[in-house]
């Protein structure tokens, strides 16, 4: 039984639903071990042609689950030598398929995104093939406010969706932008008044990619994907590698620990 994707198929289209049972719907480990199954499912499901993927409640994500994941982030914040890098580089290796799984899928994906979505969010929702968003939409690209270097998708695939400069702008800020410049940009290709016009939305997209012939519909996503594949790779690999050589830091510990008592960091560059 799924717990925080949930997945319903009708008319060619799957409906996979973000449901953490948690304020924000975080990105914990549960989800990193559901979300690659569920797309690698729907991938060999004869029956699916497109997928809407969107999340219940007021916000698509806050992002990592910072507490939930701190079994393995812990011995990275204590620093560690040749053993505690490897199983870090692993993690964020494991972290990235399961972000990829949704990029590869030969079934096209609507993402429609409705409040907050930060961080692993917008790794997330860079891999989709189409965005939308409802007008109370906020994304950031967090990770550089934690003293970490995204690495699980973002900084590969968002500039080829905004551009550089955009996409520089925000993974360098880690700021917050609304849903108009979202869409101003290029994140996002419309808006909606509200997160029910938005779902109700994406459902009619999804269902006008999946009455297209499906074996020409997942033709152009895999020739599309090819144009790009060895760039993201080779781009997901080095950045594995420099989080393993780097995230452990005393600026990431500040960082956790001026999150957990709710203080703004204060950074050394150490």
């Amino acid at each position: 039984m799924a717990e925080t994707l949930h997945v319903e198929t009708r008319d060619h289209v799957a409906e996979v639903v973000l449901r953490s049972g948690t304020k924000g719907n975080p990105m914990g480990p549960v989800f990193w071990k559901e979300l690659p199954k569920t797309f690698e499912a729907l991938d060999a499901d004869p029956a699916v042609r497109a997928v809407l993927l969107r999340a219940d409640g007021p916000h698509f994500t806050f992002g990592l689950d910072l507490r939930g994941m701190m079994a393995e982030l812990g011995p990275v914040v204590a620093g560690g030598l040749a053993e505690e890098r490897t199983r870090l580089r692993e993690l964020v290796l494991e972290l990235q398929r399961a972000i990829t799984s949704v990029a590869t899928c030969r079934k096209p994906v609507v993402v429609a995104v409705n409040g907050l979505c930060i961080g692993g969010g917008v790794d997330l929702i860079t891999a989709c093939d189409i965005r939308i968003a409802s007008k109370d939409a906020r994304f950031s690209v967090r990770e550089v406010k934690v003293a970490m270097v995204a690495d699980i998708g973002t900084l590969q695939r968002l500039p080829r969706i905004v551009g550089e400069g955009h996409a520089r702008e925000l993974c360098l800020t880690g700021r917050d932008i609304d849903a108009e410049r979202a869409l101003r940009i290029g994140l996002v290709n419309d808006l909606y008044d509200t997160s029910e016009a938005l779902w109700e939305a994406g459902r009619a997209l999804a269902a006008e990619i999946a009455g297209n012939p499906p074996l020409v519909v997942s033709g152009v996503k895999n020739v599309m994907n090819e144009r790009i594949r060895a760039e993201d790779d080779a781009g997901l690999r080095y950045v594995a590698v420099w989080n393993a050589a780097f995230l452990p830091s005393a600026d990431l510990g500040e960082a956790l620990s001026a999150f957990a008592e709710k203080r703004p960091p204060r950074f050394a560059g150490k």
